[in-house]
C-alpha cells in the first residue's frame, strides 16, 4: 500500500474507567485494614521531624495499595505518603498518588473524618480518583471524561454566590486575609482534619469553599481534586493557576477551591496573601 493511502496511527487511547475500577477494589481494601485499627490505639511513629504522626494502620494500608495497585499496574509511577519517594515516578507519565489514611490525627482520635485516597494521575494531571471514607460509609469518585460521585450518585457543587452567606472552611487567621466587605458573610465551617474530605464536601456542595495553608501534597489532593473538577469546582492557586502533579517538589502554595463560579470572585476578595 503506497505511503499516501496509509491511515495515520491513532493515539494511545487509556481506559481511565478500568483504572477507577482497581483503584476503587483496592481503596476498599486499604479502607477495611485502616477499619480493623480504628479505635484500637495502634502504634505510632512521628516524622517531619516531630509534626507529623504516622500510624501503623497507615503502614498497613500502603502495603495493601501497594500489592494490589503495583501489581495490575508494573508500568505505573508510584508516590505515596507512607512511600520512600522514588525519582524514578518523574520519568513515568501516568501513576499512581497514595494517601493511605488522609487524616492520620483524626483516625488516632476516634474521629470518622479520615479516608483513603488514591488517584491515578496522567501527564500531571488526576484522570481517575477515589476517596473512601469507611468510618463514614461514603465513597466519592471521578474519572477526566466522567460525572463526580458520592455513594454512586451524582453531585455537584453550590449555587452559592459571592453576595449572599458563605460556608467556608478554613483557619480563622485565613479567614483574615478575605476583603472586609466579604468577611461578615462568612461563616467559618468548624475544621474538617482530612484535606481531602475538605474538599469532597464542597464538591458535594454541604459547603461553599476553602482556603487552604500552604505545603499540602500531591497526595492529599490530587484524587479530591478531579472529584471537585468534575462537579463544577476547581483548586487553583491565589493567582488562579490549576495544580500540576508529578513534579520534583509535591508541595504547593495557599490554594483556594469552590466552584466555578464562585471561585474567581473569592480570589478577587482574598486582599492580602494569608500568613499560613
Amino acid at each position: 500500500m503506497p505511503d499516501s493511502d496509509r491511515k495515520p496511527e491513532s493515539a494511545p487511547r487509556f481506559d481511565w474507567q478500568a483504572d477507577l475500577a482497581l483503584i476503587t477494589e483496592a481503596a476498599r481494601e486499604a479502607g477495611k485494614v485502616a477499619m480493623a485499627h480504628f479505635g484500637q490505639s495502634p502504634e505510632v511513629w512521628w516524622k517531619n521531624e516531630g509534626r507529623s504522626p504516622v500510624s501503623a494502620a497507615d503502614y498497613a494500608a500502603n502495603r495493601i495499595l501497594e500489592e494490589i495497585l503495583r501489581h495490575a499496574r508494573p508500568n505505573y509511577g508510584w508516590l505515596s505518603e507512607e512511600t520512600d519517594d522514588d525519582p524514578a515516578r518523574l520519568s513515568c507519565e501516568t501513576l499512581f498518588v497514595i494517601d493511605p489514611i488522609d487524616g492520620t490525627r483524626a483516625f488516632l482520635a476516634g474521629k470518622d473524618t479520615w479516608c483513603v485516597s488514591v488517584a491515578v494521575v496522567h501527564k500531571g494531571k488526576p484522570v481517575a480518583g477515589i476517596l473512601v471514607a469507611p468510618s463514614l460509609g461514603e465513597e466519592f469518585t471521578a474519572t477526566a471524561a466522567g460525572p463526580a460521585r458520592r455513594n454512586g450518585q451524582d453531585i455537584t457543587v453550590s449555587t452559592a454566590g459571592i453576595e449572599g452567606s458563605l460556608k467556608v472552611a478554613s483557619a480563622q487567621d485565613m479567614i483574615a486575609s478575605f476583603s472586609p466587605v466579604l468577611r461578615p458573610r462568612i461563616e467559618r465551617v468548624e475544621h474538617i482534619p482530612s484535606l481531602a474530605y475538605r474538599l469532597a464536601l464542597v464538591a458535594d456542595g454541604r459547603i461553599d469553599a476553602t482556603l487552604v495553608k500552604k505545603s499540602s501534597h500531591d497526595w492529599d489532593l490530587a484524587a479530591a481534586d478531579l472529584i471537585l473538577t468534575r462537579a463544577g469546582g476547581s483548586i487553583t492557586d491565589l493567582e488562579g493557576q490549576p495544580l500540576v502533579y508529578n513534579r520534583q517538589d509535591v508541595t504547593h502554595p495557599v490554594l483556594c477551591a469552590a466552584s466555578g463560579d464562585l471561585l474567581p470572585a473569592l480570589l478577587k476578595n482574598i486582599t492580602r496573601v494569608p500568613r499560613s
